[in-house]
């Protein structure tokens, strides 16, 4: 799965360069605030506001989906919690994303990821990046829900998962599930909307493991208590116990 995540660009004109491939300079796109919160470290499960690349432009949306179809705030906040992720297998039959994943496609553009390996009922904590980018996408899907007690408009997003390439088998060697990454050249399909449900299946695949890195990092980042947000939780750290993986 994929619940944390590091963004560590705080320049939004940075953070759109990396996408005029398929932006473009139109000023009429929306584009997001000129600084950006920046995030060595930050769990899905604080909701953050992160930039969302559509074909329009670059948004702020929330972690966390929200369906159209949720009846008040209250069941929202309940149910963001269950929608960080969604799984690519399934995502045109659930209820809760069946229609963003149709038309509603966006890019989260991050540094990299963090996951867990289990070994001998301990938990090793993982960082994981591209070889080719500093800036990479996840696949996602979007939605804008209504309260409809207040009018407010809120917009949210899931990042979408498929099956470990061998590389993320073992590091996330339970579940062994990884974000679905979408390559460079797929990026401006995936935000299409008049893609086809066919054009989009072929889209969710694993990725090539030989473009990914992984080192091991602090054991600190495993307490939701301590302050993960620093540097240090992106810093390469030996255990010896561990045997390679690479």
């Amino acid at each position: 799965m994929c619940y944390n995540v590091a963004y560590i660009e705080r320049k939004a004109g940075e953070y759109a360069e990396r996408y005029k491939r398929f932006l473009g300079t139109d000023p009429a796109k929306q584009i997001v605030p000129k600084e950006i919160q920046s995030y060595f470290f930050v769990s899905g499960f604080e909701h953050p506001q992160l930039p969302v690349v559509k074909q329009d432009g670059i948004y702020l949306y929330e972690w966390g989906l929200i369906p159209s179809w949720i009846k008040n705030a209250s069941i929202a906040k309940e149910f963001r919690s269950k929608t960080l992720n969604a799984i690519g297998e399934t995502v045109f039959e659930k209820s809760s994303f069946k229609q963003s994943i149709a038309s509603k496609r966006c890019l989260l553009g991050i540094n990299g990821f963090y996951e867990w390996r289990d070994c001998n009922k301990k938990k090793y904590p993982y960082y994981i990046h591209l070889k080719s980018h500093e800036i990479f996408s996840l696949g996602c899907i979007y939605e804008t829900w209504v309260d409809k007690s207040t009018g407010e408009e809120i917009n949210t997003f899931s990042i979408l998962t498929t099956p470990a390439n061998p590389l993320m088998e073992s590091i996330h060697n339970l579940k062994k599930r990884m974000p679905l990454i979408i390559p460079e050249s797929d990026e401006a399909q995936w935000v299409d909307p008049l893609l086809s449900q066919g054009q989009i299946k072929e889209l969710i695949k694993p990725y090539d493991q030989t473009d990914m890195d992984a080192v091991t990092v602090t054991q600190n980042i495993n307490n939701v208590r301590n302050n993960r947000n620093i540097p240090e939780s992106m810093d390469k750290v030996e255990y010896p116990e561990l045997n390679s993986l690479f």
